[in-house]
């Protein structure tokens, strides 16, 4: 069985609404890798979402490659590696795994740490494995603080940040709590981290999981005078959100993600009173009656659902188009920024 299902239809959605729009080679920094092996106990959703663990059970580098090849005809694509992040799998495993990939493909990569992680051995695995910096993640919060109750120190705690900050990596942060960016503690801590840690970049992932216009509060006047945090849109296809965070922050420090392999899956995405809904063909993932994230869509309709990256894409060009963002706004937003943040030069 084929990977992916391309149909006349998304082929006809990408060359009228992306081919043109898109870079000829463009640098996709959020991408999970990792084998089946890799999982070592029971998949949890117990601190995010179940949905994206009906997408894939794996996704090896070899699918990564054709993904981006079956959906991306024509251009080149250049992903940053980093392992999936679910508590079942195995960490050492996967980093591994990521470390021997970026280099067999000469790609970049971030190590994905743990809270309790000695200092010493994540500095000596970014080092010996040449990764870029750190991608951090709530579900490694101590079990015991109530997943609505999860700070950023929680799962990135201020000895890492230090120690990004001595050697000036990246970090990549997927934030927590119900109402996301909009909670005052997360601008809050991301003003923090941008004024104690002026070395390390980071990234803040999914626009601060501003999925919903009312996501995003009043954390982006809050922001406004970072310097240097830098917002991927990874998983994000709400141009209002993006029209407003390039607003507050411009093209020099937006950037482009997918979030393979959750994101080759079909679907759009709609709002109802600030709660987000995917929408997907019936019968494409299995039973998703229990998620309150999921809809299925049966009858004809359900033809005209097509790839999330590309609605994710497409939002993006609603926005600079609203905006009236030059091509080289657009080349730096698929390419050059990330060039820069992650060292590539070619």
């Amino acid at each position: 069985m084929p990977l992916l299902q391309v149909t006349p239809y998304d082929q006809q959605f990408y060359k009228e609404y992306l081919e043109n729009f898109l870079p000829d080679t463009f640098i996709d920094c959020h991408n999970h890798i990792w084998l089946q092996r890799f999982v070592t106990g029971e998949l949890s959703a117990s601190r995010s979402c179940a949905w994206p663990e009906m997408v894939a059970k794996d996704n090896s580098i070899e699918d990564l490659m054709e993904t981006n090849l079956e959906l991306f005809p024509g251009k080149r694509v250049i992903p940053v590696l980093y392992s999936h992040v679910n508590i079942a799998v195995d960490t050492v495993q996967s980093n591994q795994y990521v470390q021997e990939c970026a280099k067999t493909h000469q790609l970049p990569a971030l190590y994905l740490s743990r809270p309790e992680e000695p200092l010493e051995e994540i500095e000596r695995h970014v080092a010996e494995g040449n990764f870029c910096g750190l991608k951090v993640y709530l579900e490694y919060a101590p079990s015991y603080i109530p997943t609505n109750e999860i700070r950023i120190y929680d799962f990135l705690p201020p000895n890492q940040l230090a120690l990004a900050d001595k050697h000036g990596w990246v970090v990549q942060l997927h934030i927590a709590r119900p109402k996301r960016l909009a909670d005052p503690l997360n601008y809050v801590q991301l003003l923090e981290i941008e004024q104690k840690y002026p070395n390390l970049q980071l990234l803040v992932a999914h626009l601060g999981r501003a999925y919903a216009d009312e996501d995003l509060g009043d954390a982006l006047e809050y922001l406004k005078n970072t310097e240097k945090t830098v917002w991927d849109f990874t998983a994000n296809t709400n141009a209002y959100v993006m029209e407003q965070v390039l607003n507050y922050f411009g093209p020099d420090r937006f950037i482009y993600g997918s979030d393979f392999p959750i994101f080759r899956m079909k679907a759009r995405r709609v709002v109802e009173n600030g709660f987000y809904i995917n929408e997907i063909p019936a019968g494409s993932l299995g039973d998703v009656s229990a998620d309150p994230h999921m809809r299925e869509i049966s009858g004809p309709d359900k033809e005209k659902i097509t790839f999330f990256i590309y609605e994710e894409i497409a939002a993006c060009k609603r926005a600079a188009e609203k905006l009236g963002l030059s091509q080289t706004d657009i080349d730096k937003i698929f390419y050059r920024n990330s060039a820069r943040i992650f060292g590539l030069t070619s």
